[in-house]
């Protein structure tokens, strides 16, 4: 089922040593998953269109900034999502002033950057198999059954990895150093 899965550490290699086939490669293979980054995040199709597509820029332009491979759904989430956040400020911006209800303060927009940020690292330190797991089913809202078989395992096995990574992201962020019990190979 390679429609369900991100391109490859090969490519993503290839590109940031510079091969522009690859990144060419990188940036068409990672274009569903971006525009589906975009469609959940911004308020409207014409912004999460423009929001891909400068996702999809970035990416080419700064792919060797890339520290993880492993990392490119995150990184892409993160792009995607603060793109998307731009372009609702400027339409908040272009419409006057808005009540004070409805604008969250500086304090609230940075305290749920900080957040953001803490999950954004709790899940990137996650081991591969259970990062993959969690952002396919988590954040690009695949089923279950989709999951499994795109990676390869079987439902239960899907479902043992997902649960591991939550509870250990819901422990990263609860500010507990012991792993969860149990985190071992399926």
């Amino acid at each position: 089922m390679a429609e369900f899965r991100w391109p490859g550490e090969q490519l993503i290699a290839a590109a940031q040593e510079g091969d522009a086939e690859a990144a060419a490669a990188l940036v068409s293979g990672s274009h569903p998953h971006v525009q589906r980054f975009a469609r959940s995040l911004c308020a409207s199709p014409q912004d999460a269109e423009d929001a891909a597509q400068e996702a999809l820029i970035i990416l080419y332009r700064k792919i060797g900034m890339l520290r993880a491979s492993g990392a490119l759904a995150s990184w892409m989430f993160r792009i995607v999502r603060n793109e998307c956040l731009r372009r609702a400020r400027l339409v908040l911006r272009s419409h006057g002033p808005v009540p004070d209800a409805v604008v969250p303060s500086f304090e609230d927009e940075v305290l749920q950057r900080l957040e953001a940020g803490r999950v954004a690292a709790a899940i990137a330190a996650l081991p591969a198999d259970q990062r993959r797991v969690l952002i396919m089913r988590d954040i690009q809202g695949y089923s279950g059954r989709m999951v499994a078989d795109a990676l390869g395992l079987s439902t239960a096995a899907m479902k043992s990895r997902l649960h591991r990574a939550r509870a250990t992201v819901r422990q990263t962020l609860q500010g507990t150093s012991e792993p969860f019990p149990g985190g071992g190979d399926d």
